[in-house]
């Protein structure tokens, strides 16, 4: 049987130009082009068109370990203080989850 590839599959996403985004540092809108123009096998990044800081990052699990076959999204926000102050970084599933685990305790607890 074949075995599962690590190969992704990348949307386009349009250029980002700097004209477009002059409140955002020259740093991001370069680090940002290069994402898009040269991405990592496994890992998809696009920017929000509503905030050009908020990225929507999937990433596959690797071939021949535990995670082959999960997908794993995640939101990640570069600060004001970038690159200075790291990105913030918080995974979608879990956020769902945990909020599905309060509201079921809130309703446990008052039933």
């Amino acid at each position: 049987s074949p075995k599962p590839s690590n190969t992704f599959f990348y949307l386009s996403f349009p250029s980002i130009s700097p004209m477009a985004n002059t409140n955002l540092p020259r740093r991001i809108i370069k680090e940002t082009q290069r994402l898009l123009s040269e991405p990592a096998p496994g890992i998809s990044a696009s920017p929000s068109e509503d905030n050009m800081r908020y990225f929507n990052v999937m990433i596959l699990g690797p071939t021949q370990s535990p995670y082959e076959g999960g997908v794993f999204k995640l939101g990640l926000f570069l600060p004001e203080e970038y690159p200075m102050a790291a990105p913030k970084v918080v995974s979608i599933e879990l956020f769902l989850m945990f909020s599905m685990i309060f509201m079921f305790w809130h309703l446990l607890e008052y039933a």
